[in-house]
């Protein structure tokens, strides 16, 4: 039991290593904040589904991750939430599966993340129209760059990951 424990502990720090790192990586070419946004790390969301330990990996590695986001403590607190919530849910659905595929997982963090993120942006960014209409295009605009990540980074992220039986004990 102690080396389960041990494990999923290794599991949750490596993630939040990487999921960080590679925020960061998106940073470097102006992906990672905004609107429009193109999070690479926004792939690893998948692991939830093979792993309890991936929700506090993901939440610590997006706290690091944002620490750098030109949004503050807003972007800490509001995007860390909708990767939390966004795991957990991710998590729960694991068995639900299209074609063997955990669908409604993977695209927990684009619903999570068009409307918290999207409400953050809504409120902190300057407009010239109406909050709804800000919100409602903000939305669009984080959960179409979270979508595309998600599907072509997630969905090959999955299969490798199952494969390769790295949480078999998850």
């Amino acid at each position: 039991m102690k080396n389960k424990k041990v494990i999923r502990l290794a599991q949750g720090a490596m993630i939040a290593a990487v999921y960080a790192a590679a925020t960061y990586l998106s940073l470097v070419f102006a992906l990672a904040y905004g609107p429009v946004q193109f999070r690479i790390s926004e792939a690893l969301t998948v692991l939830a589904v093979l792993s309890p330990a991936a929700i506090p990996g993901l939440t610590v590695g997006c706290i690091i991750g944002n620490l750098a986001s030109p949004f503050g403590i807003w972007d800490i607190v509001f995007g860390t939430l909708a990767t939390l919530l966004a795991s957990i849910c991710a998590r729960k659905l694991r068995s639900i599966t299209f074609m063997g595929l955990p669908l409604l997982s993977i695209i927990m963090p684009v619903i999570f993340n068009a409307v918290i993120v999207g409400a953050e942006l809504t409120f902190l960014l300057p407009t010239d129209k109406t909050r709804l209409v800000t919100f409602i295009i903000y939305a669009l605009e984080v959960g179409a760059g979270e979508l595309a990540v998600c599907l072509a980074g997630g969905i090959p992220l999955y299969y490798a990951a199952k494969k390769s039986n790295i949480f078999k004990n998850g």
